[in-house]
């Protein structure tokens, strides 16, 4: 991945910089994907980015680490939450 297209998808996701890291929008998530020798990996609900040299650090919504090279990512998606809420009981 460029850092071109990795601007892309943080633009898309209306992220902003906090403390070193670029954290998505509001409701906001991100998928990346990425393969090394063959083996695919997709790290899903990504909330903030930082990239520190060829290293790319994800973080998630329950705080889980995943650091990459970005030079194995070839792909991401930008994932909003659903804006319809299903009240509880019977209606």
């Amino acid at each position: 991945m460029t850092s071109d297209h990795l601007s892309a998808l943080l633009e898309a996701a209306g992220a902003t910089q906090d403390d070193g890291w670029s954290v998505l929008g509001d409701d906001r998530t991100m998928t990346l994907h990425a393969a090394y020798q063959g083996v695919a990996l997709n790290i899903s609900r990504v909330q903030k980015v930082r990239v520190v040299g060829e290293l790319l650090h994800a973080m998630s919504a329950r705080g889980e680490l995943t650091v990459i090279c970005v030079s194995d990512l070839f792909a991401g998606a930008v994932e909003g939450q659903s804006k319809t809420v299903r009240a509880a009981g019977f209606r």
